[in-house]
Order: C-alpha cells, then structure tokens, then sequence
C-alpha cells in the first residue's frame, strides 16, 4: 500500500511543474476577469494563482523578491482604481465633493452588485457636485469624467495584471 502512494507521489512531484501551472491558471483568469470586471478581486486572484503554483510546484523559480514585487503591483491595481475616477472628474472641471462622491460611490458595487462599480462613481461625483451647489450640466460633466476614470483604470489594471502574468511565466520557465 504504501509502496503505491509512494510511487504515485513520486510521479506527481515530476511532473509538479504543469500540475503547479495547471492549478494556477484558473486563478489567473479569474483575475483577468475581476480585471475587466470588477466583481473580483482581479489582481489578487492572479497573485493567488503564483501562490497556488508555488504550493505545488515549489518555490524553487519564485523568490521572496517575487512576491514582494507581485504585491507592490496589486497594490498599485488598487490605488489606480481609486484614483483613477478622481482624476477622470477633476480633468472634466469637478470639484473635490464630486471627486470624493466618485470615489465614495465605487463602494456601490457592495449594494447593488456588478453594476455599481459603473453606476456607483458616475452617481457620486453627481451627487457631490449637487451637494456642493452646483447646477446640473456641471454635475453631470464631472460625472462623465468619472466614468471615462474608471474606464482609464481599468485600462491601467489590465496592464498591470498583464505585466504580472509576463513576469511569472518568464520567471517559471
């Protein structure tokens, strides 16, 4: 008996490398989509995905230097997203309620689910102007810049989880 299961681990841990890849994969595109749409965590996904592999296939080609770097970029994802919007409404004339409102509003995806994260900004950068006392047309110019942020982030989230993509597979190949 134990004679098979060592003979079984012995041919898994040959081949760990594809099963360590195989079992990443669909983390990675997991986080792709979390990227593209943000009801999940993208780039952690993605880096879930690196950590999976190093579980089964061992940490040998990941280093510490690895990870370190994998987490600064998730971070960077994060911050960008938040910023992003900022920026979008701040570029098309907004004041820092709506900027504020834009940022707030993202937490929509909480409450109203998938949607929110479009509707969510777009609605708090207007309700922050409105709140603020300016008129409509203002409030819905600093909205649209909301939304062209969030679409400038998500560009930039896609880049960035590319980047972490590239940099595993040259790092495990």
């Amino acid at each position: 008996m134990l004679d098979w299961l060592y003979s079984l681990f012995s041919v898994t841990l040959a081949n760990s490398n594809v099963w360590g890849f195989l079992a990443s994969v669909p983390f990675i595109v997991g986080g792709f989509i979390g990227t593209l749409f943000p009801v999940l965590p993208g780039t952690i996904l993605i880096l879930c995905g690196f950590v999976v592999y190093g579980l089964v296939a061992g940490f040998d080609t990941l280093s510490l230097g690895f990870f370190v770097g994998q987490g600064v970029l998730v971070g960077i994802s994060y911050l960008v997203d938040f910023l992003a919007t900022a920026f979008g409404v701040k570029m098309y004339g907004g004041s820092k309620a709506a900027a504020w409102g834009a940022v707030l509003g993202s937490l929509l995806i909480f409450v109203i689910g998938p949607v929110g994260i479009l509707v969510g900004p777009l609605m708090g950068a207007i309700a922050g102007e409105l709140i603020m006392g300016e008129e409509l047309r203002q409030a819905l110019h600093s909205g649209f810049g909301s939304f062209l942020g969030f679409i400038g982030g998500t560009l930039a989230k896609v880049v960035i989880s590319c980047i972490m993509v590239a940099w595993f597979v040259v790092r495990i190949l």
